[in-house]
């Protein structure tokens, strides 16, 4: 402590305390160059590749959302037409009863009035 004491009543507080500061940034510029820079380097790249992962994966969605959509289409058109056939099929039967009276009663023989 006294030798600190010394160095400033020699050379004046502002110069210590100027090469105290200059030390200080040369011991964070040295510990960021060294030890997180490379962290980072390193983590950059990390976040490419989950950047390029996650764009992979969007167009995999939209891809998939098209294909759901197109056989929603599809299975919507099939059961339209499965509808229509049902309608069709019911409206024969009750054509066919409505129209069986009619054929009992002409292979009975003829009118009777």
């Amino acid at each position: 402590m006294d030798n600190l004491v010394d160095i400033v009543n020699k050379y004046g507080f502002p110069i210590v305390a100027a090469a105290g500061m200059g030390y200080f940034v040369y011991f964070v510029w040295k510990w960021v160059t060294e030890e997180i820079k490379p962290v980072i380097g390193q983590a950059n790249g990390t976040l490419i590749a989950l950047i390029d992962r996650i764009r992979m994966l969007d167009n995999d969605l939209i891809r998939l959302n098209q294909k759901v959509e197109t056989v929603m289409e599809l299975r919507g058109k099939s059961i339209e037409h499965e509808r229509i056939l049902a309608e069709q099929q019911i409206n024969r039967i009750d054509n066919a009863e409505v129209e069986k009276p009619f054929k009992e009663g002409n292979q009975s023989g003829g009118n009777k009035i």
